[in-house]
């Protein structure tokens, strides 16, 4: 059975950058950007730690599609988008549970 997956999209504390990754392990991923895993990585080198949105799928498959479609979209899109759930453009890792 296919694990089930999650797209996101982190900010920099200026939200002035926008990163999407997928995962199928949302919680554990965001304390890996936090704690700079990999530090040659893009959200290393712009301090993107606060998840500002995220999907559900019940698929890493569907997950994966999903992410591709929103990498195409222009920035204006992805804003309205985040929008939509988090006006305020708050953190969301704080509502995630372990």
């Amino acid at each position: 059975m296919e694990r089930g997956g999650c797209i996101y999209i982190l900010t920099n504390f200026n939200n002035t950058v926008l990163y999407i990754g997928v995962t199928s392990d949302l919680y554990s991923r965001i304390i890996e950007h936090r704690e700079k895993k990999y530090p040659q990585s893009f959200t290393s080198k712009y301090n993107c730690n606060k998840l500002i949105y995220y999907e559900q799928f019940s698929t890493i498959t569907e997950a994966i599609g999903r992410e591709k479609q929103l990498k195409n979209w222009r920035r204006e899109w992805k804003i309205k988008l985040i929008q939509t759930q988090n006006q305020n453009w708050d953190d969301l890792f704080l509502s995630l549970e372990d």
